[in-house]
């Protein structure tokens, strides 16, 4: 059993946060080298280990960079070199793998995501405003920075995510994080998510160099989502035979019911006493429904994870498995409002990993935005996919299969940015860098993203 060294990894890595939370995602530029590591220093107390993550404390704090920031701070060019060649791309560079094209196109996107001034990430999660006040306050007294983006995070009244789905069931057990992995959850070595220790080939992972700036640290992927609530009503409504046979099409399309209680346990109906209990709504497997009679082969949760599901091909799952953050942000459309009211919601999806290539961007282009491996041709994720009015996904069913056509575009990407999320130790490394001779002031935000490359 390896041992982690909790007390220099941020919390966030091996700690989710908790069901009723609220939150801020903080983005800076980096105006003054020198000015932002001495502030950054004086912060570094404040971050939160997985060491003391679980003590009663009020809030959570963690800290990561962009390919840009790290550069802005100094670090040498071979340390910067020794970074996976999409990390130092950046996101909207990778748009042609992650088919963010079309409406998800970084053209498109809210600035400044995408664009070059997004240097440093700060993820605050409370347990109330009230306590969300303080952190706010001390990331706000950074000095040689400008704030350039904030989006306020929260649980929805209805303690569900904005499509009406009970979220964040279903995640790895990190082998050595000391808690015990709950029925169902797989464990996996923790160089798959951690540098500095072995991954599921038996050795470390090749991280960032030196040492000092890799140990404990990983990738991190940021993309805020909107969620059209409205369309995916609309959709069901006019899809469906009856109320109870839309529940069971949003079912089919992900997978669970809206309760959490997996397709693979309850085909025929919810049950909300198995959604909500930990100790049995993530305990199942795909192997004996092969044809995908109970959980489709296309449905949302059976492509992000597809389980034992490809035990028989030559893809192995382990080592593209996502370790996934985030929250809900924005209003909630009110039951049975079937129109768009023009409010921005959705979901920050946060990714944490030691290859953005072999595990997000992976994910992203073979299981969700395609449709070959589970033999579906160009099906694409149902949910999150980019359908665009022309996706289709197929529900096999005896005597007759149900194929839904004509799927709209549920979710749209607003932004994201490649992040590094570092050891606490590493953090120090970082603030004591000497200034880089010259530092360039840094530019405004261009428009276009595409510009900027």
């Amino acid at each position: 059993m390896p041992s982690l060294e909790l007390d220099d990894i941020q919390g966030t890595v091996l700690r989710r946060r908790p069901d009723d939370y609220q939150g801020a995602y903080l983005l800076y530029r980096i105006d003054d080298p020198a000015a932002a590591k001495r502030s950054l220093r004086e912060v570094l107390p404040k971050i939160t280990s997985a060491a003391d993550w679980e003590l009663p404390r009020p809030f959570t704090l963690n800290v990561a960079f962009t390919y840009r920031g790290l550069a802005r701070l100094g670090v040498p060019q071979e340390s910067l070199a020794s970074f996976s060649e999409e990390f130092r791309a950046g996101m909207a560079a990778r748009k042609e793998v992650l088919g963010d094209l079309g409406a998800n196109d970084p053209s498109s996107w809210n600035p400044p995501l995408g664009g070059p001034d997004v240097h440093i990430g700060v993820m605050i999660i409370a347990r109330s405003p009230a306590e969300l006040r303080e952190p706010v306050e001390t990331a706000g007294r950074l000095a040689g920075v400008s704030l350039v983006y904030r989006l306020d995070v929260g649980v929805p009244v209805t303690g569900r995510e904005h499509f009406g789905f009970r979220d964040g069931i279903s995640s790895p057990h990190l082998l050595g994080s000391t808690c015990e992995p709950l029925p169902g959850q797989d464990s996996v070595q923790p160089g798959e998510f951690l540098f500095g220790y072995p991954d599921e080939s038996g050795a470390p992972p090749k991280g960032p160099v030196p040492d000092a700036l890799g140990r404990n640290g990983c990738y991190l992927a940021f993309r805020q989502m909107h969620a059209d609530v409205a369309a995916f009503r609309r959709f069901l409504r006019d899809t469906a035979r009856s109320p109870e046979d839309e529940e069971l099409i949003a079912a089919k399309i992900v997978g669970r019911w809206r309760s959490g209680a997996p397709l693979a346990l309850t085909p025929d109906h919810d049950d909300p006493e198995l959604g909500a209990d930990p100790m049995r709504n993530n305990d199942f497997h795909y192997q004996d429904d092969p044809q995908g009679l109970r959980v489709p082969r296309g449905a949302h949760i059976r492509r992000a994870n597809p389980r034992d599901g490809l035990a028989d091909t030559v893809v192995e799952t382990r080592i593209h498995r996502v370790l996934r953050r985030g929250a809900a942000y924005g209003p909630v459309l009110p039951d049975g409002v079937l129109e768009d009211d023009g409010a921005e919601r959705g979901i920050i999806f946060v990714f944490l990993g030691a290859s953005l290539s072999r595990q997000f961007e992976f994910v992203q282009q073979v299981w969700l935005n395609d449709g070959d491996f589970a033999g579906l041709g160009a099906e694409r994720d149902p949910l999150v996919g980019d359908n665009g009015g022309t996706g289709s996904h197929t529900i096999p069913a005896r005597p007759v299969r149900r194929r839904l056509t004509g799927l709209p575009r549920f979710v749209t990407v607003r932004g994201g940015e490649y992040c590094f999320l570092p050891g606490l130790a590493a953090l120090e490394w970082l603030t004591a860098l000497p200034d880089p001779a010259g530092a360039p002031a840094a530019t405004p935000h261009s428009p276009n993203p595409e510009d900027d490359r």
